[in-house]
């Protein structure tokens, strides 16, 4: 059993799939991707990507602002927490630093990232974590806030051993998309090959960042397992070897129960 830990479904082109949001996660299950974790990107998406996912639950979800929406309303703490206590949802986020296109915004991207902390320390819920040319204040921040006491992931990792190494002592997962398939992804590669195991989890947050031999295409949650297979071979493990670690990490960071057998 595979699980994609990070994909934007209310983002997906549904109707490039026979029957929606079914196909989609027909087309998962095929590649043995039976569970998914739904992430929200802005305050209005929460409570719709509930409303899109309440049939199929498997689909566990997350709620928070993206760095990068600058254009909305500041969310609140209470806003948040509010959110987050739905019981569908195991984490708060996506929240994080983005300096890559927003560094005029650092301020601003800080203030909605401490609010977040605040609001998933006061849930007792786990952090999903972007971090995109902001590693110092990424890692700074995590650790002023206390956000070691919820832990959480960093997701879609794009840095280097270093800063996956400070992340794991701040009690962090570190989640791998299809970038770390990219042939110039070394650095990237590096870390996915030392991340201990009960740390590592796997993602294709799609619709973007589609793995090789997809890449430039729309992504899907089905295309986790050539992520989970690229990690197996920079490991040296099997394919259901690093299904069976994923998995395990997922239930235990999110709190959720493994499934009857």
């Amino acid at each position: 059993m595979l699980v994609d830990s990070h994909c934007h479904l209310d983002r997906l082109d549904l109707a490039r799939f026979a029957h929606g949001l079914t196909g989609v996660l027909a087309a998962a299950e095929v590649q043995g991707v039976t569970r998914l974790l739904s992430v929200a990107t802005d305050l209005e998406s929460g409570p719709a990507l509930a409303r899109l996912t309440e049939p199929y639950p498997q689909i566990a979800l997350s709620v928070g602002v993206h760095p990068g929406e600058d254009g909305g309303r500041a969310p609140t703490v209470a806003e948040l927490t509010a959110l987050g206590s739905a019981s569908r949802v195991v984490a708060l986020g996506e929240t994080g630093l983005d300096y890559h296109y927003g560094a005029d915004s650092a301020a601003r991207q800080q203030d909605w990232f401490r609010i977040h902390i605040a609001a998933a320390r006061q849930l007792g819920k786990p952090l999903i974590v972007h971090s995109r040319a902001a590693r110092q204040d990424t890692l700074r921040l995590l650790a002023e806030e206390g956000a070691a006491d919820v832990g959480g992931v960093l997701h879609c990792f794009t840095e280097d051993w270093t800063m996956a190494e400070q992340a794991l002592e701040l009690n962090f997962y570190v989640s791998f998309s299809g970038i770390v398939t990219f042939k110039n992804a070394r650095a990237i590669q590096d870390a996915a090959r030392r991340i201990p195991a009960d740390r590592l989890l796997v993602e294709t947050d799609s619709p973007y960042l589609a793995p090789m031999p997809h890449r430039g295409k729309p992504n899907q949650p089905a295309w986790v397992r050539h992520v989970a297979e690229f990690i197996g071979q920079l490991r040296g493990e099997s394919l259901e070897q690093v299904a069976a670690t994923t998995t395990a990490n997922y239930l235990r960071l999110f709190r959720l129960q493994a499934e009857a057998a």
